[in-house]
């Protein structure tokens, strides 16, 4: 329970609770042009979001939505096919930075589509990086304390 106001608190690891159901190719094309998927692929859209590659994956998400303007500007532009080539390298380029800009607001709006609270898909990626930095650090210590040791044996220190 919420101290605060008496209501029952979010799960902090709803990702233990939900089952990852890969959607079909059909249905993920509709989720990657931004539409929402059934309750059974809900462990997955929190995977979607919140695994190590969650930000390539929105990098293709984002290229399937420009894959419809960037066909129709190839075939029906009336112009020298360099120019259309030109064009839709600088509508991909403004595509991607608009796409990096909101990024964590995006996939946060998917994990809110999909039933979670707000903030669990960034909550769920920062507690995954705080845990690497932990086994990152550990790992150097132990290299340092390897480095020292063969250090001493070799100078009878």
């Amino acid at each position: 329970m919420d101290p605060a106001d008496g209501s029952a608190m979010a799960d902090p690891r709803p990702e233990q609770d939900d089952p990852v159901v890969r959607p079909a190719p059909h249905r993920w094309l509709w989720y990657a042009l931004g539409g929402g998927l059934p309750g059974r692929h809900r462990g997955w859209v929190l995977h979607d979001t919140t695994t190590g590659t969650w930000w390539v994956r929105h990098i293709a998400r984002m290229l399937v939505q420009l894959a419809v303007p960037i066909a129709l500007v190839v075939t029906l532009l009336p112009a020298p096919l360099a120019l259309r080539l030109a064009v839709v390298g600088g509508g991909i380029f403004l595509g991607l930075i608009f796409s990096l800009a909101y990024m964590p607001e995006t996939t946060e709006n998917r994990v809110v589509k999909a039933g979670y609270p707000a903030g669990t898909a960034t909550a769920l990626r920062d507690r995954a990086g705080v845990g690497r930095q932990q086994r990152e650090t550990e790992r150097k210590r132990a290299a340092a304390a390897k480095r020292a040791a063969r250090y001493r044996d070799r100078t009878g220190r």
